[in-house]
């Protein structure tokens, strides 16, 4: 190919190849979709999705192409999503509000197909589940920086949906304004919390002693400064994108190892992919006796199973200084080795879901 012309042509030949690869797989899609709404089966399966990430970026590898896993994993989550969709139509509920990084984290998974209800609060999210209202729903977990979610470990306790995956992502604030320049700002908007993770960058950029408004969240900043082309917003990027924003910078905040572990529910339970977390809550009914908590974890060590967290939270039902126990291991509940230690402490244990454990886990 000598020539731009040359080159157009050639790219529009693949793409219309690609296009009928695609309507060929979504053909086979739509059989599977059968397949499993006659057997009851669930629709999405993110073991089956990491399974086919992992074997076409090894083979990419073999090939020696451009596109790297993570590029391999973006095209092919939208495929899976929009897969999905022709099989049932999704509905996602999520902590709102819609530019958030949880909705962010959502759309990562579930592509821009699916139908988004933004919610008030987690609980809320929890109560759209149980009432079938969603087929799924995205809360945050844990943060690197600032620890666990209290409120979301608390409502796992006492509701029926699982968790059927999880995923990090990493928190990454944009610089977003209509302005041509940066001496034009005379405004900037976020929360409160925004402006202390970004300092660095505000005083490099000459920006501290513009005046700074505090809002309720990084998505009303950028539809605020969607409005007044001398503003800025310190928001996710799907906020600067979802209000047309154009984001003069990325990744402006101070520290940049924050990273957020979000959980996706919903009420079916995942098949065994060999790569598998599972999560439970510990109720020890000798729990003022010394050494209990030893002696239960002692089970998990004979066993050989590798626990990556323990968390305790206080016990609203025991009263006074009680506390339960979340714990997440390798490995998945219906494994006959972890079934072994499970059925042992049988009613001191509640399954919260075994799942594909994210990318980033440690």
């Amino acid at each position: 190919m000598n020539s731009l012309q040359e080159c157009r042509d050639s790219i529009d030949s693949l793409d219309n190849e690609i296009l009928e690869l695609l309507n060929k797989r979504m053909k086979v899609v739509h059989r599977v979709g059968e397949i499993k709404n006659s057997a009851g089966s669930a629709i999405y399966r993110p073991e089956r999705e990491k399974a086919i990430i992992e074997r076409l970026s090894n083979l990419s590898q073999e090939m020696q192409g451009d596109l790297n896993k993570d590029a391999i994993e973006a095209i092919f989550l939208e495929i899976f999503a929009v897969a999905r969709n022709l099989e049932l139509p999704e509905r996602i509920a999520f902590l709102g509000p819609e530019g958030s990084f949880t909705h962010q984290a959502a759309e990562s998974r579930f592509g821009a197909m699916s139908e988004y209800l933004s919610l008030g609060s987690i609980e809320s999210v929890f109560k759209t589940l149980e009432a079938k209202r969603a087929k799924f729903g995205v809360v945050p977990i844990e943060n690197s920086r600032d620890g666990v979610v209290g409120e979301t470990l608390d409502l796992l306790a006492n509701s029926s949906v699982k968790i059927v995956a999880e995923l990090y992502m990493p928190i990454h604030m944009s610089f977003a304004t209509k302005a041509r320049k940066i001496e034009d700002i005379t405004k900037i908007y976020s929360k409160d919390k925004g402006f202390g993770q970004c300092r660095e960058f505000l005083s490099e950029h000459g920006l501290m002693n513009v005046e700074h408004i505090p809002v309720e969240s990084t998505a009303k900043a950028a539809i605020l400064a969607s409005k007044d082309e001398n503003a800025a917003a310190i928001c996710s990027h799907i906020a600067a994108k979802l209000y047309g924003v154009p984001q003069m910078f990325d990744n402006i905040e101070d520290q940049h190892d924050s990273t957020t572990r979000f959980v996706i529910l919903s009420d079916f339970k995942n098949a065994i992919s060999g790569e598998d977390k599972t999560s439970l809550l510990v109720r020890l009914k000798d729990a003022e006796e010394a050494g209990s908590l030893v002696r239960f974890l002692q089970d998990f060590d004979a066993a050989k199973i590798n626990l990556s967290k323990i968390e305790s939270r206080p016990s609203k039902e025991q009263g006074g200084f009680g506390y339960w126990f979340f714990i997440d291991f390798y490995g998945h509940i219906e494994e006959a080795y972890v079934q072994e230690v499970v059925q042992k402490h049988a009613s001191e244990v509640t399954w919260l879901g075994s799942y594909v454990k994210g990318d980033n886990a440690i």
